[in-house]
């Protein structure tokens, strides 16, 4: 029981962090906040992904390279260009690497508006605070897995940030439903997202990127959208001025 809500609990505020603040804040800046909150959201989300942190800043640029790039060889985490998921993944982490060690040129475009603290990504990204969040980690299995079978959700844990974005970049490019016709091969993986807390309708981002509310069709349930809309009642984040409502009459809509 102990290490099921350990499990659950790390899976949904890891992403939670990568959505709300990775994602949406700092990729593609669907809301402002604070350099306060900003940097509050920074440690929240190292708190919360540990061994998997990802830089906010490196995190964005990667992400913008994924939309801008789609589908082609300059695309991070293209399933098209890699012979399984595993490879992804390694793919993906090369380009990160080379992102935050300045290894790769980047356009301008790119590089816009950017969350950075980089004393604090430093020692974040570094090798001693992995290996220090997986001994943390390993401790809580070792106390409180009772079998086996329970250590096999240990590499999850360990590369929860990589785990969480190889689902939605492997599977949501290969299967699932489109609302909207696009010149790529995202999916809605799911048609009600409570598992990646909106996510999976990944279909309906790659038409609307800066959207509040990922989801279109009525049952296409968005866990982190209410949330957005409290933050920004609450004067923690500044929503746009004008939220636009996307729907959708024609699901071959282009």
């Amino acid at each position: 029981m102990v290490m099921a809500i350990f499990f659950i609990a790390l899976w949904y505020s890891s992403l939670f962090c990568q959505t709300f603040f990775q994602h949406r804040y700092a990729a593609h800046g669907a809301f402002k906040m604070s350099k306060f909150w900003e940097r509050a959201f920074f440690i929240l989300s190292y708190i919360t992904q540990g061994s998997s942190y990802m830089s906010p800043r490196a995190y964005a640029i990667m992400h913008r390279m994924h939309h801008a790039y789609t589908d082609t060889a300059l695309d991070p985490h293209s399933p098209s260009f890699s012979k399984n998921i595993f490879s992804m993944m390694w793919r993906t982490r090369n380009f990160y690497v080379d992102i935050v060690k300045g290894n790769m040129e980047l356009e301008p475009r790119f590089l816009k508006n950017l969350p950075d603290w980089p004393t604090f990504d430093r020692w974040a990204n570094s090798t001693a605070s992995r290996l220090l969040w997986s001994l943390v980690y390993v401790g809580i299995f070792v106390m409180f897995a009772h079998s086996p079978w329970v250590y096999l959700l240990l590499p999850v844990v360990l590369c929860m940030g990589a785990f969480h974005g190889a689902v939605i970049n492997w599977f949501a490019h290969k299967y699932g439903y489109k609302n909207f016709i696009l010149k790529n091969t995202s999916e809605n993986l799911f048609t009600v997202d409570f598992l990646m807390l909106g996510e999976s309708y990944h279909n309906n981002h790659h038409k609307h990127p800066s959207s509040l509310n990922f989801g279109v069709r009525w049952h296409e349930v968005d866990p982190i959208y209410p949330i957005i809309r409290l933050l920004g009642w609450l004067h923690v984040i500044r929503l746009p001025k004008v939220i636009p409502v996307h729907t959708l009459a024609d699901p071959e809509t282009t």
